[in-house]
């Protein structure tokens, strides 16, 4: 709870995906990638409770292993390949009516921390906004991004005059990291979008804004998580 305000922590994780079969629950750095997500959302000192979405008994079995409750299975419409995030948040919430907030995780983003929840809490409440969502400056400037015509020749997807400009002269940028999206509940109710016209973001760092979605992004993930283990270690091999 923060302020007044109860804290519903959900983990959408439905079983099926093309690209990286069964992802959520492949191991990594040495346990299964939703683990990372629970252990984080564990440690938060707001949040009050931790769900699991899901449609798959082995993901659900592994989340209840490592401490996250699952008071329901996602029906199946609601966790096919298309199926929108925010109908699985409503359908969590219809289930679970008694919570002014939402914390959406996705356990593909298993370098978002404690930290960053909670930052990302308290920047929802001091911004007295709606909903709240994690972005990390992007790699390139979408003012650098061309699209291809007719004729096969290039133009600029935006501003010609700023796609000739270097990094320091263009607007500044962010895009979504997939992190971690927090909405009211009462807004929800009305306009049941993750994103809305006073959404505020939390940045995040790129290296913890990666987002896992093929086997490059595990390797780079792993790498980075095993890096952070082994300063753990030498951390406490010398007190």
């Amino acid at each position: 709870m923060i302020q007044t305000h109860s804290v519903l922590a959900l983990i959408p994780a439905r079983g099926g995906s093309k690209g990286l079969p069964h992802k959520n629950i492949k191991s990594i750095a040495g346990k299964p990638m939703i683990a990372w997500t629970i252990e984080a959302a564990t440690q938060s000192q707001y949040i009050d409770r931790i769900i699991i979405s899901s449609d798959d008994t082995e993901t659900i079995k592994i989340a209840k292993q490592f401490g996250c409750e699952a008071p329901f299975v996602r029906p199946p419409h609601l966790a096919q390949d298309n199926s929108p995030t925010i109908d699985a948040v409503v359908h969590a919430l219809d289930n679970l009516p008694h919570y002014d907030m939402v914390v959406l995780l996705q356990p593909t983003s298993p370098l978002r921390n404690t930290e960053d929840i909670d930052n990302a809490i308290n920047t929802l409440i001091t911004a007295n906004a709606n909903s709240c969502v994690s972005v990390t400056e992007p790699d390139k400037s979408p003012y650098w991004m061309f699209t291809i015509n007719k004729k096969g020749a290039i133009r600029p997807l935006l501003n010609q005059e700023l796609s000739n400009k270097p990094r320091q002269q263009l607007p500044l940028i962010q895009v979504l990291n997939g992190a971690i999206y927090i909405i009211k509940t009462q807004s929800l109710k009305t306009n049941p979008a993750l994103i809305t016209h006073d959404t505020v973001p939390y940045m995040m760092s790129k290296e913890r804004s990666i987002d896992v979605d093929d086997n490059l992004d595990m390797k780079l993930a792993e790498f980075l998580l095993q890096q952070q283990l082994d300063k753990q270690h030498k951390h406490y091999a010398s007190i």
